[in-house]
């Protein structure tokens, strides 16, 4: 007779068993949304919080300088606007970025009580159809001078904060591999069973 060795647990079933502490999954997941990573951090998941922090605001980054110019300013791809005749509808994604996307609200708000804006960074443009208004470069004109880059930039943008969204998810729910495991070990069980019965009825 064969002795009963302890079966080796596979890889799947050493992930299962180690379980994550996301201790606040709400704290975790507005951290998370503060600065790309910094739920992950506070968890205690390093590896993902500098992957999550490096690709998000990498990308973020990069759509950020795509629509800059030394003429028109610094990050004019993300700005916040509901004024008639211009409603910024990508910023709804770019908010997901988190604060380095927060500036663009405090500019905006500005612009709305007719306070002088700081500087051109992520600062709502003019609307008219002149060059410039008060020294200031308008919608037409920045779209003009940076050409294809607006929509490039914009559109990275974008995905930085989507993706952030999903990072956010992550951060309050956990890691994903838990119920995949659970699943297969239960139908492997069934197989197991099954096989055994014909066995034992002979």
């Amino acid at each position: 007779m064969e002795e009963n060795k302890p079966a080796v647990p596979t890889l799947e079933e050493v992930q299962f068993r180690e379980t994550v502490d996301l201790k606040d999954p709400a704290l975790a997941a507005l951290l998370a949304w503060l600065v790309p990573g910094l739920g992950h951090l506070y968890q205690g998941r390093t590896a993902k919080a500098a992957l999550f922090f490096v690709c998000i605001m990498g990308t973020f980054l990069t759509g950020s300088y795509f629509g800059s110019d030394r003429d028109l300013g610094w990050a004019r791809v993300v700005y916040c606007s509901w004024r008639k005749g211009d409603k910024r509808l990508p910023y709804l994604c770019q908010v997901g970025v988190g604060l380095p996307a927060t500036p663009a609200m405090v500019q905006s708000l500005r612009a709305s009580r007719g306070l002088e804006v700081w500087g051109e960074f992520m600062a709502p443009p003019p609307l008219a159809a002149d060059r410039r208004i008060d020294g200031r470069p308008t919608l037409n004109t920045i779209n003009k001078k940076l050409g294809r880059y607006w929509e490039l930039g914009t559109v990275y943008t974008m995905i930085a904060g989507l993706l952030n969204i999903l990072a956010m998810y992550d951060a309050w729910g956990g890691p994903v591999f838990g119920e995949t495991t659970r699943k297969k070990d239960q139908e492997n069980e069934d197989e197991d069973q099954e096989d055994e019965s014909p066995e034992e009825a002979s």
